[in-house]
């Protein structure tokens, strides 16, 4: 029971440091709890944050659609093939070590200021994580029940449900986490470069205006949806999928 409350006691105690040291500091450098309160209810009034806030979804989500699909398709064909791992290991070493402002500037110079140029940046600097996640996860896979799964004749889609999903599944979920920490960050620095909208656009201009209360407001509301995506979506696939473990 105590355990339950724990979540909520943390967040108290964290706005409660947060509104002892804003009124230490008496700066506009750090608000007010309520001020941020009373300025991301404006913003919702106004249409902007909403506005905003979609644009940026949408990028997200279509980025991360287009980057797992490509990262687990190649993480898997270079984990069962080592020559191709072999391959293509240096290639994977040299974009994961590529700085993502680089990889956006050179889409936006190479492709323009558009939206397929921005998502192309995001996937670019992603897809890299994935793949090395699923090669390791595919590289750890029992072979032993591959075999059994074989001797047993199982069809290529009753092996991939029953027997390879299962052991990728924490390797997935690491990947589908991860992924969506990242490329949120990145498509922030996508819209600060080179589009006139979403949240990275706004933190811009709040930045210029050095409006801190909104940025704050504008974070905030970002990281709750992240927080409401793993706990109402994510959490509840991991359980399901860990259901054969009990």
């Amino acid at each position: 029971m105590f355990s339950k409350t724990l979540p909520t006691l943390s967040i108290l105690i964290f706005l409660s440091l947060w509104q002892l040291l804003a009124w230490y500091l008496h700066s506009s450098l750090l608000p007010l709890p309520q001020t941020v309160a009373h300025v991301f209810f404006a913003h919702c009034q106004s249409g902007e944050l909403p506005y905003h806030l979609g644009v940026t979804l949408l990028r997200l989500m279509v980025s991360f659609f287009i980057s797992m699909s490509i990262g687990c398709i190649i993480g898997v064909a270079l984990g069962r093939n080592d020559k191709l791992n072999a391959f293509f290991d240096h290639w994977l070493v040299i974009f994961l070590n590529v700085p993502a402002l680089v990889t956006i500037i050179l889409c936006y110079v190479w492709f323009g200021l558009s939206e397929s140029a921005a998502i192309l940046a995001v996937v670019i600097n992603k897809v890299p994580n994935v793949i090395v996640t699923l090669r390791e996860g595919t590289r750890a896979l029992d072979k032993e029940l591959l075999n059994m799964a074989k001797s047993y004749q199982f069809s290529q889609f009753k092996t991939l449900r029953h027997v390879i999903l299962p052991q990728l599944h924490p390797f997935l979920m690491s990947a589908t986490r991860s992924g969506i920490a990242l490329i949120w960050k990145i498509i922030l620095m996508v819209e600060l470069l080179g589009r006139s909208n979403g949240m990275g656009y706004q933190l811009h201009l709040f930045f210029q205006w050095f409006d801190i209360a909104s940025i704050l407001a504008y974070t905030i509301a970002f990281v709750g949806v992240i927080q409401l995506i793993e706990f109402a979506l994510l959490k509840p696939i991991d359980n399901v999928a860990k259901r054969w473990r009990l």
